[in-house]
């Protein structure tokens, strides 16, 4: 038997001057919310790039979800076996 679940994550920008923050939502099919937040600056140097910014903003933003994923994930695990967990990437 094959199950297929799906995940929602939505990834929002702000950019000002040289500076671009993304936050991230995640929705898991139980209901939980995880978000988090990354940022990139551009060196004065640098030409402006707005999509660079997004991406490195974005990537930032979704290392810190999916540390957060893995300690929520070790959480559940702790639940259910009474061990402590260290799920790790």
């Amino acid at each position: 038997m094959q199950t297929i679940v799906g995940w929602h994550v939505e990834v929002e920008f702000e950019e000002v001057e040289k500076r671009t923050r993304a936050a991230v939502l995640l929705r898991l099919p139980d209901g939980t919310e995880l978000r988090a937040k990354g940022h990139a600056t551009r060196h004065p140097d640098d030409p402006e790039q707005q999509r660079v910014g997004e991406e490195v903003a974005a990537a930032r933003a979704l290392n810190e979800l999916s540390r957060d994923l893995l300690a929520k994930a070790g959480h559940d695990i702790e639940e259910v076996t009474h061990v402590e967990a260290h799920p790790s990437m």
